[in-house]
């Protein structure tokens, strides 16, 4: 199964969430403001349309936009 760019912002995204969670919990209660950031940035790309991720994604290593 080929993966979509939605798929890949999602995984990704999913993994800083579960990562600054964990660093959070354990290391500095400071992480869980990059989960907030990740949450805003989930939240204005739903109703904007217009992802960073996707940039990254499309330049550096070639995905194609669907």
């Amino acid at each position: 199964m080929i993966m979509r760019m939605e798929d890949y912002i999602r995984a990704i995204a999913g993994a800083f969430i579960l990562i600054s969670l964990g660093l959070g919990y354990f290391y500095s209660p400071y992480w869980f403001w990059f989960t907030a950031l990740i949450g805003l940035n989930l939240l204005q790309s739903a109703f904007t349309k217009f992802c960073p991720g996707e940039l990254v994604l499309e330049k550096i290593f070639k995905i194609p936009r669907q």
